[in-house]
Protein backbone atom coordinates (compact mmCIF):
# COMPACT_ATOMS: atom_id res chain seq x y z
CA UNK A 1 0.00 0.00 0.00
CA UNK A 2 1.36 3.40 -0.98
CA UNK A 3 2.19 5.87 1.77
CA UNK A 4 -0.32 8.66 2.31
CA UNK A 5 1.05 11.53 4.41
CA UNK A 6 -2.46 12.85 5.11
CA UNK A 7 -3.45 9.55 6.72
CA UNK A 8 -0.23 9.58 8.75
CA UNK A 9 -0.89 13.10 10.01
CA UNK A 10 -4.49 12.31 10.90
CA UNK A 11 -3.32 9.21 12.74
CA UNK A 12 -0.79 11.18 14.78
CA UNK A 13 -3.50 13.71 15.54
CA UNK A 14 -5.66 10.96 17.02
CA UNK A 15 -8.17 10.89 14.16
CA UNK A 16 -8.52 8.69 11.11
CA UNK A 17 -11.08 8.94 8.33
CA UNK A 18 -12.74 5.72 7.28
CA UNK A 19 -15.77 4.61 5.28
CA UNK A 20 -18.69 3.05 7.12
CA UNK A 21 -21.94 2.15 5.34
CA UNK A 22 -20.95 4.34 2.38
CA UNK A 23 -20.27 7.43 4.53
CA UNK A 24 -16.99 9.04 5.51
CA UNK A 25 -16.60 9.17 9.29
CA UNK A 26 -13.78 10.05 11.67
CA UNK A 27 -12.70 7.48 14.21
CA UNK A 28 -10.34 7.93 17.13
CA UNK A 29 -6.96 6.21 17.02
CA UNK A 30 -6.29 6.98 20.68
CA UNK A 31 -9.42 5.65 22.32
CA UNK A 32 -10.26 9.11 23.68
CA UNK A 33 -13.38 11.14 23.20
CA UNK A 34 -13.17 14.02 20.70
CA UNK A 35 -14.85 16.41 23.17
CA UNK A 36 -12.18 19.06 23.95
CA UNK A 37 -13.63 19.84 27.39
CA UNK A 38 -13.56 16.17 28.36
CA UNK A 39 -9.99 15.94 27.04
CA UNK A 40 -8.98 18.96 29.14
CA UNK A 41 -10.47 17.46 32.32
CA UNK A 42 -8.75 14.17 31.52
CA UNK A 43 -5.47 16.03 30.96
CA UNK A 44 -5.68 17.71 34.38
CA UNK A 45 -6.29 14.31 35.98
CA UNK A 46 -3.29 12.87 34.16
CA UNK A 47 -1.08 15.75 35.28
CA UNK A 48 -2.16 15.09 38.86
CA UNK A 49 -1.23 11.40 38.47
CA UNK A 50 2.12 12.44 37.00
CA UNK A 51 2.91 14.70 39.96
CA UNK A 52 1.80 12.02 42.44
CA UNK A 53 4.03 9.43 40.73
CA UNK A 54 7.09 11.69 41.02
CA UNK A 55 6.44 12.49 44.68
CA UNK A 56 5.74 8.82 45.45
CA UNK A 57 8.89 7.66 43.72
CA UNK A 58 10.99 10.05 45.76
CA UNK A 59 9.25 8.95 48.97
CA UNK A 60 9.74 5.25 48.20
CA UNK A 61 13.52 5.49 48.38
CA UNK A 62 13.37 6.69 51.95
CA UNK A 63 12.17 3.18 52.92
CA UNK A 64 14.88 1.25 51.08
CA UNK A 65 17.62 2.05 53.54
CA UNK A 66 21.25 3.04 53.10
CA UNK A 67 22.24 -0.31 51.59
CA UNK A 68 20.10 0.13 48.50
CA UNK A 69 21.16 3.74 48.00
CA UNK A 70 24.82 2.78 48.30
CA UNK A 71 24.43 -0.05 45.78
CA UNK A 72 22.68 2.24 43.29
CA UNK A 73 25.31 4.94 43.68
CA UNK A 74 28.12 2.44 43.18
CA UNK A 75 26.52 1.03 40.03
CA UNK A 76 26.36 4.47 38.41
CA UNK A 77 29.48 5.99 39.98
CA UNK A 78 31.35 5.57 36.70
CA UNK A 79 30.15 8.41 34.45
CA UNK A 80 30.42 6.23 31.33
CA UNK A 81 28.12 3.64 32.91
CA UNK A 82 25.66 6.39 33.79
CA UNK A 83 25.81 7.75 30.24
CA UNK A 84 25.01 4.39 28.65
CA UNK A 85 22.36 3.57 31.25
CA UNK A 86 20.66 6.78 30.09
CA UNK A 87 20.98 5.72 26.44
CA UNK A 88 19.71 2.18 27.01
CA UNK A 89 16.88 3.06 29.40
CA UNK A 90 15.54 5.75 27.07
CA UNK A 91 15.88 3.50 24.02
CA UNK A 92 13.80 0.85 25.77
CA UNK A 93 11.01 3.14 26.97
CA UNK A 94 11.39 5.49 23.95
CA UNK A 95 10.95 8.56 26.11
CA UNK A 96 13.62 10.86 27.52
CA UNK A 97 10.85 12.47 29.58
CA UNK A 98 10.34 9.20 31.46
CA UNK A 99 14.06 8.63 32.03
CA UNK A 100 14.80 12.16 33.19
CA UNK A 101 11.70 12.32 35.38
CA UNK A 102 12.73 9.09 37.11
CA UNK A 103 16.28 10.39 37.49
CA UNK A 104 14.98 13.60 39.05
CA UNK A 105 12.88 11.54 41.47
CA UNK A 106 15.92 9.43 42.41
CA UNK A 107 17.90 12.59 43.14
CA UNK A 108 15.05 14.06 45.19
CA UNK A 109 14.81 10.81 47.16
CA UNK A 110 18.54 10.78 47.86
CA UNK A 111 19.25 7.61 45.87
CA UNK A 112 21.37 9.51 43.35
CA UNK A 113 23.49 12.62 43.69
CA UNK A 114 23.87 15.33 41.08
CA UNK A 115 27.22 14.09 39.79
CA UNK A 116 25.95 10.57 39.09
CA UNK A 117 22.64 11.78 37.65
CA UNK A 118 24.13 14.14 35.04
CA UNK A 119 25.55 11.40 32.75
CA UNK A 120 22.19 9.58 32.81
CA UNK A 121 20.41 12.75 31.70
CA UNK A 122 22.98 13.31 28.94
CA UNK A 123 22.58 9.73 27.71
CA UNK A 124 18.80 10.05 27.57
CA UNK A 125 19.19 12.55 24.74
CA UNK A 126 20.67 9.85 22.51
CA UNK A 127 18.11 7.22 23.42
CA UNK A 128 15.10 9.44 22.72
CA UNK A 129 15.89 9.68 19.00
CA UNK A 130 15.37 5.93 18.40
CA UNK A 131 11.61 6.41 17.90
CA UNK A 132 11.74 8.61 14.81
CA UNK A 133 14.46 6.37 13.36
CA UNK A 134 12.15 3.37 13.70
CA UNK A 135 9.35 5.39 12.07
CA UNK A 136 11.65 6.07 9.10
CA UNK A 137 12.34 2.35 8.68
CA UNK A 138 8.64 1.95 7.91
CA UNK A 139 9.35 3.60 4.53
CA UNK A 140 12.04 1.06 3.59
CA UNK A 141 10.06 -0.58 0.76
CA UNK A 142 10.09 2.70 -1.23
CA UNK A 143 13.77 3.68 -1.79
CA UNK A 144 13.42 7.38 -2.69
CA UNK A 145 10.91 7.99 0.08
CA UNK A 146 12.98 5.98 2.57
CA UNK A 147 16.13 7.92 1.74
CA UNK A 148 14.47 11.24 2.58
CA UNK A 149 12.73 9.88 5.69
CA UNK A 150 15.81 8.11 7.08
CA UNK A 151 17.98 11.21 6.64
CA UNK A 152 15.34 13.31 8.41
CA UNK A 153 15.26 10.85 11.31
CA UNK A 154 18.98 10.26 11.74
CA UNK A 155 19.92 13.94 11.60
CA UNK A 156 18.33 14.08 15.07
CA UNK A 157 20.47 11.13 16.19
CA UNK A 158 23.65 12.66 14.80
CA UNK A 159 23.01 16.03 16.42
CA UNK A 160 22.58 14.33 19.79
CA UNK A 161 25.66 12.14 19.27
CA UNK A 162 27.82 15.16 18.38
CA UNK A 163 26.43 17.12 21.33
CA UNK A 164 27.22 14.25 23.71
CA UNK A 165 30.72 13.85 22.26
CA UNK A 166 31.50 17.51 22.93
CA UNK A 167 29.52 18.26 26.09
CA UNK A 168 30.17 14.98 27.91
CA UNK A 169 33.90 15.59 27.43
CA UNK A 170 33.51 19.13 28.78
CA UNK A 171 31.44 17.84 31.68
CA UNK A 172 34.10 15.31 32.65
CA UNK A 173 36.91 17.87 32.52
CA UNK A 174 35.23 21.08 33.71
CA UNK A 175 31.82 20.16 35.22
CA UNK A 176 30.36 22.80 32.89
CA UNK A 177 26.77 21.53 33.05
CA UNK A 178 26.82 20.83 36.78
CA UNK A 179 28.28 24.21 37.72
CA UNK A 180 25.96 26.19 35.45
CA UNK A 181 22.86 24.23 36.49
CA UNK A 182 23.71 24.65 40.18
CA UNK A 183 24.02 28.40 39.68
CA UNK A 184 20.62 28.56 37.93
CA UNK A 185 18.97 26.41 40.61
CA UNK A 186 20.30 28.70 43.33
CA UNK A 187 18.94 31.78 41.55
CA UNK A 188 15.63 30.01 41.07
CA UNK A 189 15.48 29.16 44.76
CA UNK A 190 16.39 32.69 45.85
CA UNK A 191 13.66 34.14 43.63
CA UNK A 192 11.10 31.93 45.38
CA UNK A 193 10.69 29.50 42.50
CA UNK A 194 10.57 26.39 44.68
CA UNK A 195 8.05 27.97 47.01
CA UNK A 196 5.72 28.68 44.09
CA UNK A 197 4.97 24.98 43.68
CA UNK A 198 4.28 24.32 47.34
CA UNK A 199 0.47 24.51 46.90
CA UNK A 200 0.71 21.76 44.28
CA UNK A 201 2.87 19.72 46.61
CA UNK A 202 0.21 20.11 49.29
CA UNK A 203 -2.40 18.77 46.86
CA UNK A 204 -0.44 15.60 46.01
CA UNK A 205 0.72 14.85 49.57
CA UNK A 206 -2.58 13.20 50.68
CA UNK A 207 -2.44 10.76 47.75
CA UNK A 208 1.19 9.90 48.50
CA UNK A 209 0.41 9.44 52.20
CA UNK A 210 -2.56 7.19 51.38
CA UNK A 211 -0.51 4.96 49.08
CA UNK A 212 2.32 4.83 51.63
CA UNK A 213 -0.14 3.68 54.31
CA UNK A 214 -1.86 1.12 52.06
CA UNK A 215 1.50 -0.41 51.09
CA UNK A 216 2.60 -0.60 54.73
CA UNK A 217 5.54 1.68 53.89
CA UNK A 218 7.03 -0.89 51.52
CA UNK A 219 9.59 0.93 49.42
CA UNK A 220 9.48 -1.77 46.73
CA UNK A 221 5.71 -1.71 46.29
CA UNK A 222 5.66 2.09 46.39
CA UNK A 223 8.33 2.22 43.69
CA UNK A 224 6.42 -0.23 41.47
CA UNK A 225 3.20 1.78 41.86
CA UNK A 226 5.07 5.05 41.21
CA UNK A 227 6.69 3.63 38.07
CA UNK A 228 3.37 2.33 36.77
CA UNK A 229 1.65 5.66 37.41
CA UNK A 230 4.50 7.56 35.75
CA UNK A 231 4.39 5.46 32.59
CA UNK A 232 0.59 5.55 32.50
CA UNK A 233 0.42 9.31 33.01
CA UNK A 234 3.09 10.19 30.44
CA UNK A 235 1.66 7.76 27.89
CA UNK A 236 -1.83 9.23 28.01
CA UNK A 237 -0.70 12.84 28.44
CA UNK A 238 1.12 12.42 25.13
CA UNK A 239 -1.86 10.79 23.41
CA UNK A 240 -4.31 13.34 24.75
CA UNK A 241 -2.22 16.40 23.88
CA UNK A 242 -1.31 14.94 20.51
CA UNK A 243 -4.97 14.61 19.57
CA UNK A 244 -5.71 18.13 20.83
CA UNK A 245 -2.82 19.92 19.15
CA UNK A 246 -1.26 18.24 16.13
CA UNK A 247 -4.26 18.27 13.86
CA UNK A 248 -4.52 22.03 14.36
CA UNK A 249 -1.03 22.83 13.10
CA UNK A 250 -0.45 20.38 10.25
CA UNK A 251 -1.96 22.61 7.53
CA UNK A 252 0.54 25.38 8.30
CA UNK A 253 3.67 23.21 8.18
CA UNK A 254 5.25 24.00 4.86
CA UNK A 255 4.01 27.46 3.90
CA UNK A 256 4.22 29.21 7.28
CA UNK A 257 5.79 27.25 10.12
CA UNK A 258 8.84 25.95 8.25
CA UNK A 259 9.54 29.05 6.17
CA UNK A 260 12.84 29.72 8.01
CA UNK A 261 15.07 28.13 10.63
CA UNK A 262 13.85 30.29 13.51
CA UNK A 263 10.14 29.53 12.99
CA UNK A 264 10.92 25.82 12.53
CA UNK A 265 12.93 25.74 15.77
CA UNK A 266 10.25 27.67 17.63
CA UNK A 267 7.58 25.30 16.31
CA UNK A 268 9.57 22.28 17.48
CA UNK A 269 9.93 23.82 20.93
CA UNK A 270 6.29 24.89 21.35
CA UNK A 271 4.79 21.73 19.89
CA UNK A 272 6.96 19.53 22.11
CA UNK A 273 6.06 21.57 25.20
CA UNK A 274 2.41 21.07 24.31
CA UNK A 275 2.56 17.32 23.64
CA UNK A 276 5.41 16.64 26.12
CA UNK A 277 7.25 14.26 23.81
CA UNK A 278 10.06 15.06 21.40
CA UNK A 279 9.70 11.51 20.08
CA UNK A 280 6.19 12.33 18.89
CA UNK A 281 6.99 15.68 17.32
CA UNK A 282 10.17 14.55 15.56
CA UNK A 283 8.46 11.38 14.37
CA UNK A 284 5.62 13.47 12.99
CA UNK A 285 7.83 15.22 10.43
CA UNK A 286 9.49 12.02 9.19
CA UNK A 287 6.54 11.11 6.90
CA UNK A 288 6.51 14.70 5.66
CA UNK A 289 10.16 14.36 4.70
CA UNK A 290 9.51 11.00 3.08
CA UNK A 291 6.73 12.54 1.01
CA UNK A 292 9.05 15.36 -0.08
CA UNK A 293 6.94 18.02 1.63
CA UNK A 294 9.76 19.14 3.93
CA UNK A 295 13.50 19.20 3.28
CA UNK A 296 16.21 17.98 5.63
CA UNK A 297 17.36 21.56 6.23
CA UNK A 298 13.83 22.55 7.24
CA UNK A 299 13.53 19.63 9.64
CA UNK A 300 16.92 20.03 11.35
CA UNK A 301 16.09 23.23 13.33
CA UNK A 302 12.68 21.74 14.18
CA UNK A 303 14.39 18.80 15.92
CA UNK A 304 16.62 21.19 17.87
CA UNK A 305 13.59 23.05 19.17
CA UNK A 306 11.95 19.73 20.08
CA UNK A 307 15.01 18.79 22.13
CA UNK A 308 14.63 21.94 24.22
CA UNK A 309 10.86 21.56 24.56
CA UNK A 310 11.07 18.06 26.00
CA UNK A 311 13.08 19.32 29.01
CA UNK A 312 9.96 20.87 30.53
CA UNK A 313 8.79 17.48 31.83
CA UNK A 314 11.86 17.01 34.02
CA UNK A 315 11.64 20.61 35.23
CA UNK A 316 8.01 20.07 36.29
CA UNK A 317 8.98 16.81 37.96
CA UNK A 318 11.80 18.55 39.83
CA UNK A 319 9.61 21.43 40.98
CA UNK A 320 7.04 19.09 42.51
CA UNK A 321 9.77 17.49 44.66
CA UNK A 322 10.82 20.85 46.11
CA UNK A 323 14.44 19.61 46.01
CA UNK A 324 17.13 22.04 44.88
CA UNK A 325 19.32 19.11 43.77
CA UNK A 326 16.48 17.74 41.64
CA UNK A 327 15.94 21.16 40.05
CA UNK A 328 19.68 21.30 39.31
CA UNK A 329 19.52 17.98 37.44
CA UNK A 330 16.47 19.16 35.49
CA UNK A 331 18.36 22.32 34.48
CA UNK A 332 21.22 20.11 33.29
CA UNK A 333 18.83 18.56 30.76
CA UNK A 334 17.81 22.03 29.55
CA UNK A 335 21.38 23.36 29.42
CA UNK A 336 22.67 20.32 27.55
CA UNK A 337 20.28 20.99 24.71
CA UNK A 338 20.79 24.78 24.71
CA UNK A 339 24.59 24.44 24.71
CA UNK A 340 24.29 21.73 22.05
CA UNK A 341 22.42 24.10 19.73
CA UNK A 342 24.97 26.89 20.34
CA UNK A 343 27.87 24.57 19.55
CA UNK A 344 26.44 22.54 16.67
CA UNK A 345 24.42 25.16 14.77
CA UNK A 346 27.50 26.87 13.24
CA UNK A 347 28.67 23.45 11.97
CA UNK A 348 25.18 22.11 11.16
CA UNK A 349 26.38 20.98 7.74
CA UNK A 350 28.24 18.12 9.47
CA UNK A 351 25.21 16.26 10.94
CA UNK A 352 23.19 17.07 7.82
CA UNK A 353 25.80 15.64 5.43
CA UNK A 354 26.38 12.62 7.72
CA UNK A 355 22.63 11.93 7.77
CA UNK A 356 22.46 12.15 3.98
CA UNK A 357 25.43 9.79 3.63
CA UNK A 358 23.94 7.29 6.09
CA UNK A 359 20.65 7.41 4.17
CA UNK A 360 22.51 6.74 0.90
CA UNK A 361 24.20 3.68 2.40
CA UNK A 362 20.93 2.46 3.90
CA UNK A 363 19.19 2.55 0.52
CA UNK A 364 21.91 0.28 -0.90
CA UNK A 365 21.52 -2.32 1.87
CA UNK A 366 18.48 -2.87 4.08
CA UNK A 367 20.74 -4.42 6.70
CA UNK A 368 22.35 -1.07 7.48
CA UNK A 369 19.29 0.57 9.12
CA UNK A 370 18.69 -2.51 11.30
CA UNK A 371 22.36 -2.72 12.23
CA UNK A 372 22.48 1.03 12.94
CA UNK A 373 19.52 0.94 15.35
CA UNK A 374 20.63 -2.29 17.03
CA UNK A 375 24.26 -1.31 17.49
CA UNK A 376 23.96 2.39 18.40
CA UNK A 377 20.96 2.23 20.71
CA UNK A 378 21.23 -1.23 22.27
CA UNK A 379 24.39 -3.28 21.62
CA UNK A 380 27.01 -0.61 22.38
CA UNK A 381 25.27 0.62 25.59
CA UNK A 382 24.74 -2.96 26.83
CA UNK A 383 28.33 -3.99 26.08
CA UNK A 384 29.89 -0.92 27.65
CA UNK A 385 27.69 -1.09 30.75
CA UNK A 386 28.74 -4.74 31.18
CA UNK A 387 32.47 -4.27 30.62
CA UNK A 388 32.98 -0.87 32.27
CA UNK A 389 31.16 -1.90 35.45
Amino acid sequence: MEFDETIALEYFAGRLKTIEHGKEVIVSTTGFTDNPIARLIFLLALLYIFFVSIALMGASFKFFGAGFAEQLLLSTANPFVGLFIGVLATSLVQSSSTTTSMTVALVAGGALNIATAIPIVIGSNIGTSVTNTLVAVGHISRPAEFKRAFAAATVHDLFNLLSVLILFSLQLTTDLLGTTATFLAEQFKESGGLELVNPLKVIVTPAVTLITTLTAESGTIMLIIAGALLFLALRYIVLNLRALMLGRVERFFDTILFKNAFTAMLLGLILTVLVQSSSITTSLVVPLAGAGILTLRQIFPFTLGANVGTTLTAILAALITGSEAAVTVAFVHLLFNVFGIILIWPIRSIPIHLAEALADWSVKSKLIPAAYVGIVFFLIPLALIYFVR
